[in-house]
This record gives structure tokens, sequence and C-alpha cells, in this order.
């Protein structure tokens, strides 16, 4: 179907204006916007924001899957208890989700 619009319209030697071509590109970059651009600077500005309101007791998830509570923050890392008496140090920027009571991920929406 679209072969053949494409095939006729090539036959027919009828170019658009440029104007309408301008448009056509406007009305795609427009689109792609909002449905590519816009939503995931909401989502890393959400992502920047828990990662600053972290704070000591905090039940938390890394970017490798790592539960832990949160035990100290400091300017770009955070120290993770994963076990009695076993802490990490990790960057802030690899936190990915606070952990509800249930254990389960909170998921913003």
């Amino acid at each position: 179907m679209i072969n053949t619009l494409i095939a006729q319209a090539a036959q027919s030697g009828q170019e658009g204006s440029p104007f309408q071509m301008l448009i056509t590109f406007a009305l795609i970059g427009i689109i792609f916007y909002f449905l590519l651009i816009r939503p995931q600077r909401k989502q890393q500005k959400e992502m920047q924001e828990r990662q600053n309101n972290l704070k000591p007791g905090d039940k938390v998830i890394s970017a490798g899957g790592i539960y832990g509570i949160i035990r100290e923050v400091q300017d770009s890392t955070v120290k993770l208890e994963i076990a009695p008496n076993t802490i990490i140090k990790i960057a802030k920027t690899s936190i990915v989700s606070n952990v509800s009571k249930d254990g389960s991920a909170e998921v913003k929406k």
C-alpha cells in the first residue's frame, strides 16, 4: 500500500513546496520531543531528586541489584549496610530506588 503511494507520487512528478517540507520536519521534531525527550528528562530529574534526598536509615536497591540500608551519606558516595557489620561504599548515582516496608521496590508514577 505504502509502496504504491510512493510510486504514484514519484510518477506524478509533483514535488512538495519547501514550506510543506519544513512544516513536516517541524511536526516530526515536536512529536519526538513529546514522546522521547521530555519523558526522559522528567525521569532523570526524578532520579536526581531521589538521590539528593537519601538519608541514613533508608532501605534502597543499587543498580547492581544489591539491597541494603544507608548508614552514611556523603557528597557523592553512600555507605550501605548489606549484612550485619558489612558496609560497602558505593556511588550515590548507583542508587536506583527505595524499598518499601514489605521489601518491594517503590515505583513512582
